[in-house]
């Protein structure tokens, strides 16, 4: 359960939590989307537990250890320097999360929910990799709770064969549903990795891993499926705004609304603790770690002021198209040797992770 709420804290954040990125991948394709969502959730599962175990069999120290491996040296590479850019812009997206949220909900400066939401994941990095996956995992419960009754609240309002056709007018992230589930499961994935990586690397239990991923993957999906009902049943109300969720919650209730707001925070600090985090154990510079985590952070401030709406349409899908390239590499390796992949609970971890990616 701890390995499948850190999956999900690595996954859900500003985007997600708001229905603002469920609504330009899923809801954008209309009836379609609930099929893409399905396609989503069984990669989750798939690659999920291929970047844990990974990280358990080669004692990754990050995620540079696992997309070297599947991907060559140059590629490797190259995607290496890819997910470290996507980290931090993942991260400024998370900061201008947190400062729509402000907005919308109580009327201030986003400039104040941006400060407040990075300064919270500077002090967080600080504890360590213990402090990060505790303090990631813990909001996911909430989560699921408070998506659980807004989609319960919703039900009444039954999805209308207009509105399906009006959602097909939005703008989507990607031009049809099949591309937009390998695309959204993609960028996520990758994403997830900085937070994937050394999780499995410290776990002892391969079993664990194989089924923190398949719950992590249906939580995700589950979660997924009810926002994207949501933002959907309500599509004429709520495509113009930064944060659809806030408003289909407060018409289920004006208390939900404030609690579905804390959550929607919570789970943005889940996702950008867990990117710092990744950022910081994988780039160092020569820079002590609490210079490079302040330094980080307040690049990513800075860059949060381009707008929370904007950075999700455009940067979300640009790297998820470039992660298949990840997924692609991932599939030819794991080809060629499944044993090393689906022997849960059988293979230890190498001494030599070195000699284990020569093998």
């Amino acid at each position: 359960m701890r390995i499948a709420c850190a999956y999900i804290s690595a996954v859900v954040g500003a985007g997600f939590a708001s229905g603002q990125e469920i609504m330009r991948f899923f809801g954008a394709h209309g009836a379609a989307g609930f099929a893409g969502i399905a396609v989503s959730a069984a990669l989750f599962f798939f690659f999920g537990y291929y970047a844990l175990s990974l990280g358990r069999k080669l004692n990754a120290s990050s995620y540079r250890d696992i997309v070297r491996f599947t991907n060559g040296r140059v590629l490797g590479s190259a995607i290496d320097l890819l997910l470290s850019v996507f980290l931090f812009g993942a991260l400024a997206v998370m900061t201008a999360g947190a400062g729509a949220v402000f907005s919308e909900q109580f009327g201030v400066a986003p400039v104040w929910g941006s400060l407040s939401m990075i300064l919270v994941c500077y002090f967080t990095v600080k504890t360590g990799t213990a402090g990060v996956v505790n303090a990631i995992s813990a909001v996911v419960p909430l989560l699921l709770v408070s998506v659980a009754v807004s989609f319960f609240g919703s039900v009444g309002d039954r999805i209308t064969q207009d509105e399906l056709e009006f959602s097909k007018t939005l703008a989507g992230a990607t031009p049809n549903w099949l591309l937009s589930s390998f695309n959204y499961a993609a960028y996520n994935i990758v994403a997830a990795m900085a937070v994937l990586a050394p999780l499995g690397a410290n776990s002892k239990n391969e079993k664990s891993l194989l089924w923190g991923a398949l719950l992590g993957a249906a939580g995700l999906g589950l979660c997924v499926a009810m926002i994207d009902y949501c933002v959907v049943a309500n599509i004429k109300a709520v495509y113009r705004l930064e944060v659809p969720m806030i408003e289909i919650t407060s018409r289920v209730s004006p208390y939900l609304r404030l609690f579905f707001s804390a959550v929607i925070f919570s789970e943005i600090y889940s996702t950008a603790a867990g990117n710092l985090y990744g950022l910081c154990r994988r780039v160092s510079f020569g820079l002590p770690k609490d210079l490079l985590a302040a330094l980080t952070a307040a690049g990513a401030f800075a860059a949060g002021q381009l707008g929370f709406s904007n950075l999700v349409r455009y940067l979300y899908p640009a790297v998820g198209y470039a992660a298949l390239i990840f997924f692609a590499g991932a599939v030819r390796k794991w080809a060629a040797a499944p044993n090393l992949f689906i022997a849960a609970g059988k293979n230890k971890a190498p001494e030599d992770a070195g000699a284990f990616a020569d093998k």
